[in-house]
């Protein structure tokens, strides 16, 4: 819980902040009343299932976790909440700019299109921060594109855009401090076009005969 944005992290969560409250305007002069309220997981929802079951997760975090309610109906075509869908006993959010911290340890930490909002200088410890909750699993989805919001100032709102490979390179160093935690990257270059990486940990790296990692 120690874990504090930079300056301009703080800066960048008061915009958010504001965005929520105000609503924002997209590069092609739209102005957008309701803020960050899609279900960004939603569109993987049948291969995070697969992964909840194989791990047996039964608690997750949804960190930066936007306008998202868990306990919503209708996630699915059937009508389930994503607690229920997922068979979940505890759902946990953080999101700060909408004053909600429910962090603490968990199966699962899921982050999804957040980490391209985070200002560089505190990528790393958001990270740090992602995995110290988890128990079993972390799936990350972080978009490589610049997004179509605004920001206040008139910035794009993606204010880190990487390409997937200076991702995986970063999440590797907390695969290595967090070794028994299995990861899920997936890292998207356009809307809905999303490599996905093999799941993965360290701990495998460290115990295989083999000095080359793949």
């Amino acid at each position: 819980m120690g874990f504090k944005f930079s300056k301009k992290g703080q800066q960048l969560v008061e915009m958010y902040t504001n965005m929520v409250a105000g609503g924002y305007m997209r590069k092609d002069g739209v102005d957008l009343r309701d803020a960050f309220t899609e279900f960004e997981s939603r569109f993987f929802r049948i291969p995070i299932k697969e992964q909840f079951i194989k791990y047996n997760i039964k608690t997750i975090l949804d960190y930066g976790c936007g306008g998202c309610d868990w306990t919503t109906k209708n996630f699915d075509e059937n009508g389930e909440s994503a607690q229920e869908f997922y068979n979940l006993d505890q759902c946990s959010r953080f999101e700060p700019a909408r004053n909600i911290d429910e962090r603490g340890q968990v199966d699962c930490v899921l982050s999804f299109d957040v980490l391209e909002h985070v200002y560089i200088a505190d990528i790393d410890s958001t990270l740090n921060d992602i995995f110290s909750y988890a128990k079993k699993l972390v799936i990350l989805n972080i978009a490589c594109y610049p997004a179509n919001a605004l920001l206040p100032n008139g910035e794009n709102a993606h204010i880190t855009v990487r390409d997937s490979f200076w991702w995986k390179a970063q999440v590797d160093n907390f695969a290595l401090k967090y070794p028994n935690v299995y990861i899920q990257l997936l890292t998207s270059h356009d809307w809905r076009k999303t490599k996905s990486y093999p799941v993965y940990r360290g701990k495998d790296w460290m115990d295989s005969e083999n000095f080359v990692t793949e």
